[in-house]
């Protein structure tokens, strides 16, 4: 298979699951009810999407000061690492497709993530941020190995949703 075609396959594969976390349009309750597993759905789709904000983080809060947070907080990094591969699939895929460089913003990110990229990768998935996307789209433009990604998402994801899911326990224990 050529370059040309595995990048739109890559590309496809992304906006595919895109369309399929639209269509589907998840009923947050809903999931709470299947407890852990729920978690982890919440997670990955919320992830799925690329530049368009979705409540994972608000669900992982409240599951949290139900269910044990230890827990929920693995489920939601391990759930919404796993989400973030479209858009690393994206990147990797538009690279295929378009082999130039890209002026601006994004080529810093590029620069930068190519540079430290399992440390940046950790750091930006750990820190709620609306640019984890572009970073994620730029390790796979720059085909950072997809596995070293999605180790260091689900680390930072992991320590993220942790301590939002604690937050949930102290959310109801104080108020």
């Amino acid at each position: 298979m050529d370059e040309r075609t595995k990048g739109a396959l890559q590309v496809l594969f992304a906006l595919i699951v895109i369309a399929a976390v639209w269509y589907v349009s998840v009923d947050i309750e809903k999931l709470k009810e299947l407890g852990y597993a729920g978690v982890f759905i919440i997670s990955l789709l919320s992830s799925a999407l690329i530049f368009i904000p979705a409540p994972g983080w608000a669900a992982v809060i409240a599951i949290g000061g139900v269910l044990n947070p230890y827990i929920v907080g693995v489920v939601a990094g391990i759930g919404s690492g796993l989400g973030e591969i479209t858009g690393y699939s994206v990147g990797a895929g538009a690279s295929n497709i378009v082999k130039k460089e890209m002026d601006g913003q994004f080529r810093k990110w590029k620069d930068w993530i190519r540079k430290n990229d399992f440390f940046a990768i950790f750091v930006l998935s750990a820190i709620p941020n609306p640019a984890f996307d572009v970073a994620g789209i730029a390790a796979g433009s720059l085909g950072i190995d997809w596995k070293r990604f999605l180790l260091a998402c689900v680390i930072g994801r992991t320590m993220r949703y942790v301590l939002l899911a604690y937050l949930g326990t102290l959310a109801l224990t104080y108020f």
